[in-house]
């Protein structure tokens, strides 16, 4: 049993609590309130902090164990390799105060094996397995024969090209048989591919409905890649549960996902991360980037003013601390919420008690401090309500406990 005493406890929802005490009881909360009506623990270790709150989920990451952001060159690298690479992510998400990762497009849902069997430390990892692209779209690689990027997907790849809904649905079942827990679609163009435009939809809404209607019966949700509006109104008729990015919705589109409940996950940390290092992409991505920068920061803020629900995620996908856009610079996607309209405090419930919900059926009772809900917890040596950029600095995460086991 561990008890951890703090200036401020922030539950993930609600008003922050002064004098706080988390109780810790194997893998769950047992008490999260006042210092006041906390029960006696006499037998409990007592961490002492400024600030305890639940542990940070990105929902929208990439483990792929690549050094560059130039996606073409992921076939260049062994899988081996690759997968590697990114049990240093794993350590390096842990230490930004990140517990728990929707993965949506990469090696996770084999990762998440080798965590939960405790060989590797890591976040609860929530994998999409392949991402599910149509020919030609944002989830080919163009510049390479056809026929070996459908083989890739065949073969414990990180991309699967499917036409037509028939095919679409057999692609969500393959990934399924890979234990997803969620499935991510391509609904539009994209940034880092060669050839798309961003606005362009990619996917019929017929074949959204049949990957909708396929992942619904294994009670799995939807994650749709969306830059266009055509995109994402058709995206969001089909039913899927979140948004990716949303660079160009406009009031229509904030309001059919305030409406409809749908979620939208902005992912300004990689478009921030590229800014600041353009030559590290290709060309192509680099102008289409700086096209679309502009456009989704309004979009996100229109989304925060019009009350769309947000969930933190960064897309964030390389491997190293030397590398931009790299796993432990999670924390800065708060700072750019705040930026953009949100309060620190709605900033931190993006990154907690909202993002469970991008899962739909597979959540877990995570990201609360609540009695019953799964104990991961973080402690900061400062006070994000004043200012919010000390989560982006991993050095203010002084703990980090995963289902009650501390692993910082």
């Amino acid at each position: 049993m561990e008890r951890i005493e703090a200036e401020v406890l922030l539950r993930g929802t609600g008003a922050p609590v002064a004098d706080g005490v988390v109780i810790i009881d194997d893998t769950v909360i047992s008490y999260a309130g006042p210092a006041r009506s906390a029960p006696p623990t006499p037998a409990a270790s007592v961490h002492r902090t400024q600030t305890v709150m639940p542990g940070m989920w990105d929902c929208h990451g990439h483990f792929l164990g690549s050094r560059t952001l130039d996606l073409s060159q992921l076939v260049l690298d062994p899988l081996p390799l690759r997968a590697a690479r990114c049990a240093r992510d794993l350590t390096s998400a842990l230490n930004a105060g990140v517990t728990s990762v929707r993965e949506v497009g990469g090696l996770g849902v084999y990762l998440a094996r080798a965590v939960d069997e405790g060989v590797l430390e890591g976040p609860a990892i929530y994998g999409a397995g392949a991402i599910i692209s149509a020919t030609g779209g944002h989830a080919d690689l163009h510049s390479y024969p056809l026929s070996l990027v459908a083989d890739l997907g065949q073969h414990h790849g990180e991309l699967r090209l499917a036409d037509g809904p028939a095919e679409c649905m057999r692609a969500v079942r393959e990934q399924l048989r890979r234990n997803a827990k969620v499935i991510k679609v391509c609904a539009s163009g994209g940034v880092m591919s060669e050839l798309d435009d961003p606005i362009h939809q990619q996917l019929t809404t017929a074949e959204l409905r049949a990957i909708v209607e396929a992942a619904g019966l294994a009670g799995r949700v939807v994650a749709a890649h969306c830059h266009g509006k055509p995109g994402i109104m058709a995206a969001i008729e089909a039913g899927v549960r979140t948004i990716e990015h949303g660079t160009y919705a406009d009031e229509e589109a904030c309001d059919a996902m305030r409406e409809t409940g749908t979620i939208l996950v902005p992912t300004r940390t990689i478009i921030e991360n590229i800014l600041a290092d353009i030559d590290a992409v290709p060309d192509y991505a680099a102008a289409k980037l700086v096209t679309v920068a502009g456009a989704h920061a309004e979009a996100i803020a229109r989304a925060i003013g019009r009350g769309v629900t947000i969930a933190m995620g960064t897309d964030i996908g390389s491997t190293g601390p030397d590398r931009p856009n790299s796993w432990g610079g999670n924390g800065s996607e708060l700072g750019y919420l705040v930026r953009l309209g949100m309060t620190p405090l709605q900033a931190i419930e993006a990154a907690t008690a909202t993002a469970p919900m991008t899962l739909g059926p597979q959540a877990p009772k995570s990201g609360k401090l609540e009695a019953g809900y799964d104990a991961d917890v973080i402690t900061v040596g400062a006070d994000p309500l004043a200012d919010i950029s000390v989560l982006a600095r991993p050095e203010h995460i002084t703990a980090v406990w995963t289902r009650g086991h501390r692993v910082k």
